[in-house]
This record gives C-alpha cells, structure tokens and sequence, in this order.
C-alpha cells in the first residue's frame, strides 16, 4: 500500500470536509441530482471518446495508485549481478535454478529466454517490443484519468446552467433564489473536487509509477543481455547503476 497516497486522501479530504463543516452543516453540500449530473456525465463522456475495452482495461492499471509491486532496482542489479558471477562460473544453463526466487514475470521471461539460448538480437527484441505494449497500456489509463480530470469541471458546470436556469424560472418568489443559486453551484464544486483531488491526482500517480516500472524492466533488458554477453559482475554493476540516481547506488560486492 502506497503511504502517500493514502496520507494524501486523508489530508485533501479530510481538510475540504472540515472547511465544509465550518458554520454549517455537511449536508448544505449534499445534493443528489447534482451528483448524477457531474458522475454520470463524466462515465458516459468517457464512454463515448474511449473503446469499453480500454476501459475495461484501466480498472486492472488503476490499482497502481494505491499498490506498488514492481521489482526495485537495487534488487535487480543485485540479482543480475549474482546471475553474471554464476553464469560465468558455471553456465547459463546453471541460472535455471534462479528462476524461482524472481517473481517479476519480465525478469523471469527474459532469463528464460536466455536459457533457451535465444540469440541476443532476438531476445532484445521480444523484451522491448513487451515493454513498448506495457507503457502503451499504461499512457491509455493515465490519459483516460486525465480525460475524466478534464471532463468533470464541465459536467459541473452544466449541472450548474442547469440549476440556474431553474432558479431564473421560479424568479417570482425571491426566497427560492438563494437556495437555487447554492444547489447550481454545488455541482461546479461536485466537479472541481472530483477532477483535482481524484481523477488528476491518480493520473500523476500513475504516470510516475509507469516511469519507474518502465526504468526497472529496460535496466532488465540490459542486464540480462550484458549476463548473456558474458560481462564481468563488477562492469555489469557499473552499467546498470546508470539507470539510476547516485544516491540510490548500492553495491553487491
């Protein structure tokens, strides 16, 4: 479970729904129809500009937001760099063994791969075209929580003509006005809330999470190339720690 996720949801609402209790009562910000008309417009907006399998598809990705299971990578360096000392030891053939201490489907896919002998050339190119397909299923989820972030404010405002043009019909009794006017803006704030503490939020989230999962499964490819190549640990190590930061740089040996 990701903390700043969860820290942040309990500080962006829990500090909106105070401000809401503030000289009043939380239901003065309760209001049905309003509702209907920010989320069923927002679904169905979606629906129209997305196919239903993308759709579909993005409830598999939204998880992201709140868990983080891709492999780390100093523990893959760590683990591609023990590879490299076996392999030169002993032989591809003996990293077999390996297999079942990797969980990551990737990592296991690509010393598979290379334990069948597949050629370098080969092996590289079945690896990156995977990881072409998965940052292209993750910038289709991100964008369509984007979508939403955009659509909502827009559903809000409709709702907001909506209760304004009623309120301009019942013009003849003065003390409707302002219980009509706060019910059209409800649904502009049903929409802000939702675009800027849901919908965008979760769509930055997942952008980042990409960016990181994206970074450990290409530091993989490499490594799993440079144990194929035969490359001492030591030069292995150097070359995968130019993924990443050097803050974060540990070495195994």
């Amino acid at each position: 479970m990701d903390i700043s996720t969860i820290l942040g949801i309990i500080v962006g609402f829990g500090l909106v729904v105070g401000a809401m209790g503030q000289g009043g009562g939380l239901m003065w910000f309760f209001n049905v129809p309003s509702a209907m008309i920010v989320v069923g417009g927002t679904i169905g907006a979606v629906l129209i500009n997305y196919p239903m399998s993308d759709i579909l598809g993005v409830t598999k990705i939204a998880k992201n937001v709140f868990f983080q299971k891709e492999l780390g990578t100093d523990k893959a360096i760590k683990t591609l760099v023990e590879m490299s000392r076996i392999a030169r030891r002993d032989g591809v053939l003996a990293l077999e063994h390996k297999l079942e201490e990797i969980n990551d489907p990737f990592f296991s896919k690509g010393i598979m791969l290379m334990i069948d002998g597949l050629e370098p050339s080969a092996l590289s190119r079945i690896l990156n075209t995977e990881l072409e397909f998965v940052a292209e299923r993750h910038r289709v989820g991100a964008e369509i929580f984007t979508t939403m972030g955009n659509f909502a404010p827009a559903m809000g405002m409709m709702g907001t003509l909506i209760g304004l043009v009623k309120m301009l019909m019942q013009m003849d009794d003065p003390s409707s006005i302002g219980p009509a006017m706060a019910v059209a803006l409800i649904t502009t704030f049903y929409g802000v809330i939702l675009a800027n503490l849901v919908f965008l939020p979760a769509a930055g989230k997942l952008k980042t999470r990409s960016a990181a999962e994206l970074t450990v499964k290409q530091l993989i490819i490499n490594g799993v190339l440079s144990v194929q190549s035969g490359d001492n640990p030591r030069i292995l190590e150097e070359k995968l720690h130019s993924f990443i930061s050097p803050g974060e740089r540990k070495s195994t040996s």
